[in-house]
């Protein structure tokens, strides 16, 4: 059974407004953390927090609005049409996806010592995806302006607009999940004077390596792209939640930067080197004092 445009605008919407309540909590908490901790001096990862909540609020206020009016004015049949406020709110969604990228962009290059040639690729189809979106509300416009999903003229266009940035989260999420497994692995030399690999948690759990390298963002983003490739209704499920989904999933990598636990650096690792002396009364080698040396990554 096809579910109706009406319906999962409905479903949608209820979505976000939770998922906006679990965003608050976060990004409260992001700001509480880089204040108490005095890491303002990250200005960047700041004024970028700051926008994308900024950003995901003003979707939030336009589809309730949207919401609020179909119940007083108009008839709730008409719910799941476009209107000048929900193009309003696709391009804010498109804008705060843009702001995540940008943050997971500025992520990858420091966790890669802050390479510029690393973030080329994945910047420019992050700008080209955005490039493509901009027109569709004005193309809407002209051709069907109640369509509550993307004409089939502008589908291409619509699909490139949100498979673009998708492939700048591949990559970016790619790369900041091999260098986050690179750094956690250090090279040393044991107590028996063999080489080995010490292995340091550079992401903590597994979870916390799908934070770190920004995989719920791509997945978010990878399924939104099949639904509009596919004209589904069930896209507008994601148009509404997926902008909080974004703020979300950059404020837990921003909470982990504050909190200093991220993978930028691997943490200073103690490794014990035993030395051992020859007993003269049987012959036989022992364990004497540990000693201590350093690895930093």
């Amino acid at each position: 059974m096809v579910v109706s445009t009406n319906v999962s605008a409905a479903v949608g919407m209820v979505c976000e407004a939770f998922l906006y309540g679990v965003y608050c909590v976060l990004f409260i908490a992001s700001i509480v953390i880089l204040v108490k901790r005095h890491r303002v001096s990250h200005r960047v990862i700041l004024v970028v927090n700051c926008l994308l909540f900024a950003t995901s609020t003003a979707h939030f206020a336009l589809v309730f609005n949207h919401f609020y009016i179909a119940l007083e004015n108009a008839p709730f049949s008409a719910f799941g049409d476009e209107t000048p406020e929900l193009m309003g709110a696709n391009l804010l969604s498109s804008v705060a996806d843009l702001l995540g990228d940008l943050l997971l962009l500025y992520r990858c290059w420091l966790v890669w010592g802050k390479n510029y040639y690393v973030i080329v690729l994945p910047l420019l189809t992050a700008l080209a995806g955005f490039g493509c979106i901009l027109p569709i509300p004005s193309l809407v416009l002209s051709i069907n302006p109640t369509s509550p999903v993307p004409p089939t003229e502008i589908v291409p266009l619509t699909t490139a607009g949100y498979a673009l940035p998708l492939c700048t989260n591949i990559m970016v999420t790619g790369l900041i999940a091999v260098r986050l497994w690179y750094i956690s692995r250090v090279p040393i030399i044991d107590e028996y004077g063999k080489p080995a690999i010490l292995k340091i948690a550079a992401g903590g759990r597994p979870m916390m390596l799908v934070i770190e390298s920004g995989a719920l963002y791509m997945i978010t983003q990878l399924i939104f792209v099949v639904l509009v490739a596919m004209q589904n209704p069930a896209e507008a499920v994601l148009s509404y939640a997926g902008t909080q989904i974004y703020g979300i999933a950059s404020t837990l990598i921003i909470i982990r930067v504050g909190l200093g636990i991220s993978s930028e650096t691997v943490p200073t690792t103690h490794v014990k080197f035993w030395s051992q002396s020859q007993d003269t009364t049987g012959g036989t080698w022992r364990n004497d004092r540990p000693s201590d040396s350093s690895l930093v990554a």
